[in-house]
């Protein structure tokens, strides 16, 4: 059989929700897509661990409030048996919904979708699914091997990855003095790599640093509380007017960009409500190209997992104005677009496990874990 005979398989979908009209929309959403088939559903968490077993999917959605069981508590389970499958959590954007999301981003969840907030407009949810949930699905979805046979199976999957990938050429050069500031872009799979950094970090940087997560509003709030309770570093979300201390580390709010700009000696945060840049807001660009402008040759850049681009022009902002980039290896994210679109352009000074990236930081002073 020639490559242009092979039929991709569908991504499989299993679709875990209490509400039997919910359950219909997303279903009848991601059937719009070709790609996309749904093999089965689950009205509460019990059951979809069920499904799980039974199943097998290639991609899971968990509704978070549900009876029996939660989605929280079934996502904790199903991490115990299996911890590769994606599985995207729906939530609502209120106080409850978004500490909910943050709890289940930051113990496994793959990334999350809004629900639509008027199910009675059904073309309208479907339109808001088709736009925020099929790419999600495609995005994390992860592609089976080529060769199955038992001769050319391999025993895991990250040691298959390992084999095919090719990492790009690196960029020369690096800082020759430690950075005065550390800017960091994540998005998709963020939270889970935002925790096992900080969790490393066992004293306060002698610099700022500044976060771009993509995230709605009360997200990056609840984001920093969290990372805040993980090493003796104070993170915290920033607000407009902001000066930056050094030892502080600073997440952009949700829904609006982070500028910086430099006055007098002092470097003040700016949060603005401008169009979005890479479809985002915040977007890392925006963080970047303004962060390269003030620190120059002293600014260390890093980007880790997410979907899309952003952060690519920034990156050359960053590296054109004599600053370092580093960004995540492709094994460890969780979607190797942003760190893969910088790396792929030869804007990585560096390209590492994300096991390595607080050591990556750290070392830049001398300290010791």
């Amino acid at each position: 059989m020639t490559e242009e005979n092979i039929v991709e398989p569908k991504i499989r979908v299993l679709v875990v929700d209490d509400s039997a009209i919910m359950r219909r929309i997303i279903t009848t959403a991601l059937k719009m897509d070709p790609g996309i088939e749904v093999v089965g559903i689950a009205e509460d968490g019990l059951i979809s661990i069920e499904k799980v077993h039974e199943l097998s999917p290639d991609v899971i959605t968990m509704d978070i409030e549900m009876p029996n069981m939660d989605g929280l508590t079934a996502l904790t389970e199903i991490r115990k048996f299996n911890r590769t499958v994606p599985i995207i959590m729906f939530s609502t954007l209120t106080q409850k919904g978004a500490e909910s999301t943050i709890k289940a981003l930051t113990t496994g969840a793959s990334d999350y979708v809004g629900k639509p907030t008027d199910v009675s407009d059904t073309q309208a949810a479907f339109n808001i699914l088709k736009e925020t949930l099929i790419p999600k699905v495609k995005a994390l979805y992860k592609k089976p091997f080529k060769h199955i046979g038992n001769a050319e199976r391999k025993t895991s999957a990250q040691a298959q990855l390992e084999a095919e990938v090719v990492p790009p050429p690196l960029k020369e050069g690096r800082l020759a003095l430690p950075p005065a500031a550390v800017v960091i872009g994540v998005s998709t799979g963020g939270p889970l790599a935002l925790i096992e950094i900080f969790n490393v970090f066992k004293k306060p940087l002698p610099i700022p640093m500044f976060i771009v997560q993509h995230m709605p509003p009360k997200f990056t709030e609840l984001m920093a509380q969290r990372l805040s309770t993980l090493s003796p570093i104070e993170v915290v979300e920033a607000q407009h007017g902001d000066i930056a201390e050094n030892g502080k580390v600073y997440i952009a709010p949700g829904g609006f960009h982070l500028h910086l700009e430099r006055m007098g000696t002092k470097i003040v945060m700016y949060t603005s409500e401008d169009p979005p840049e890479n479809s985002c807001r915040p977007a890392v660009d925006v963080l970047f190209r303004t962060a390269a402008q003030i620190y120059k040759n002293k600014l260390l850049g890093i980007v880790l997992t997410g979907m899309g681009s952003d952060g690519l022009k920034g990156a050359k902002d960053i590296v054109d104005a004599g600053g370092e980039m580093v960004v995540q290896d492709e094994i460890t994210s969780v979607i190797w677009g942003m760190p893969g679109a910088i790396a792929k352009a030869n804007l990585a000074h560096k390209i590492i496990p994300l096991n390595k990236v607080a050591e990556e930081i750290i070392n830049r002073f001398a300290f010791t874990k």
